[in-house]
């Protein structure tokens, strides 16, 4: 897939031919497709909703989606995914709480089953709310392909390669970049490196838009020419067997058809897949003094009806320049009423001097205290004024802000499942700021630590 064409830009009505003369010239439906295809749409919006919002494509293809068996409840396995998120299957804490990387396991696993939820917050039922999930894999996906009725995947690589395979064409994304698949596309993921890691976030009710940029002006942050989309291209193969996995409110579902998915000769519209490279982000700071806030450095958002708030930001903290003088040059200490999930991909991030790993995460909730540990703000106090220009190199980490309050998805259903078990025993609480004078861990902390030191 390393020679591949893509179509550049955010937003755009897009068209693409697998086979020259494949697309309707006049119209979107006739009565004969050219080359005995069938027209279907696939609709990311209502209807009516407002023109410059609406969402929709037109997929030629050579069978319609709808020729496949009744839809039965998957058994393989038992899934650890939630898109409901409410007490009886989710907890509250508002700890703060880090997990080291998530070891790949070492039993044939693809996505589908390496894909577990972490936490998240609101209803794929009542279209308002997201969930975090995690995926480790070490095989590609072989006749079947997956969707999400429930909402859009941004899905972030951290280690190896995804060979991803949509109905509207094909997307290499490598870790640095990040792939955004519609709700209700029908994909599938190859691994050409083999073990496999990284993040999704999901987004219920609404879609990923571009942020607007305010007194920056016309340009910076993610240029909508580097978001790239794909190319037609079809299986024609008969497939027996074939199986879709549709995740439905949480639950997977899966239907038997004879045919790929990736059937689709020709296809326009606006509602399609995507990829961005992060590293061609144009991020913005401060050139005299203070600490910007991150949402600064936006490269996506899913807004919701309150003005300035999004349901979800994807914020990155990319190589850059800190030149301020007399400040407190990292990220300062914070209590927000926004929760933030961080995740990095790759090399360091600046607030934590260790213990962050790549391809590990933080969770700190709505009003939960936050900042640098104690070496970072020693390291930091101990250059004084005297700090020139400095370039934060080799790094790429990443924020996803919500308008929620976290639910973490229970432990106790999961012990059984060695993944996640790693992920939670190993470090799960933050304790980066212990070695603060005067500042010990409180009681509740304690408690904490012990109940998850006994697992």
């Amino acid at each position: 897939m390393d020679d591949l064409s893509y179509q550049s830009g955010y937003g755009n009505t897009f068209s693409s031919e697998a086979l020259p003369g494949s697309l309707p010239a006049t119209q979107n439906s006739p009565l004969l497709c050219p080359n005995s295809l069938y027209a279907e749409q696939i609709s990311g919006t209502s209807f009516t909703s407002p023109r410059n919002l609406n969402l929709r494509s037109w997929l030629y293809r050579i069978k319609p989606s709808v020729t496949h068996e009744p839809f039965k409840p998957r058994v393989k396995g038992k899934s650890f995914l939630l898109s409901e998120f409410n007490q009886c299957n989710s907890s509250a804490t508002p700890t703060q709480l880090r997990w080291k990387p998530i070891d790949i396991p070492s039993s044939p696993t693809d996505f589908i089953d390496g894909l577990f939820t972490v936490c998240g917050a609101g209803s794929s039922f009542l279209r308002h709310g997201f969930a975090i999930h995690m995926y480790t894999a070490n095989k590609s996906m072989e006749n079947s392909a997956f969707c999400s009725a429930d909402g859009d995947f941004l899905v972030v690589p951290q280690k190896g390669r995804l060979w991803i395979t949509t109905e509207c064409g094909r997307l290499q994304v490598s870790p640095g970049e990040i792939a955004v698949l519609p709700q209700g596309f029908r994909f599938s993921v190859d691994l050409p490196d083999g073990p496999s890691r990284g993040y999704v976030a999901e987004i219920f009710g609404t879609h990923f838009q571009l942020p607007d940029l305010g007194p920056i002006g016309a340009n910076g942050l993610a240029a909508p020419r580097d978001f790239l989309a794909p190319t037609a291209w079809f299986d024609e193969s008969h497939r027996p067997g074939y199986t879709i996995v549709q995740k439905f409110g949480g639950e997977l579902f899966t239907a038997k058809q004879d045919f790929s998915p990736f059937n689709v000769v020709a296809w326009h519209g606006n509602y399609v897949p995507y990829k961005y490279d992060l590293s061609k982000f144009c991020p913005y700071n401060t050139v005299l003094f203070d600490h910007s806030d991150p949402s600064i450095n936006t490269v996506l958002t899913a807004p919701t009806d309150k003005p300035g708030v999004a349901l979800l930001d994807f914020v990155i903290f990319p190589p850059r320049w800190l030149v301020a003088e007399h400040t407190f040059r990292p990220p300062y200490y914070h209590r927000n009423c926004m929760s933030e999930f961080m995740g990095l991909i790759h090399g360091g991030y600046e607030a934590k001097a260790d213990g962050f790993l790549p391809g590990g995460s933080s969770l700190h909730s709505c009003m939960t205290p936050h900042g640098p540990d104690t070496k970072t703000y020693e390291a930091t106090i101990a250059q004084g004024n005297e700090a020139g220009p400095f370039r934060i190199k080799d790094t790429m980490a990443f924020m996803v802000e919500v308008d929620f309050e976290f639910l973490e998805k229970k432990l106790k259903p999961l012990l059984g499942f060695p993944l996640f078990v790693l992920c939670c025993v190993v470090g799960v609480l933050e304790n980066s700021w212990e070695d603060f004078e005067c500042d010990q861990y409180n009681d509740v902390l304690i408690r904490v630590k012990e109940r998850f030191d006994s697992k």
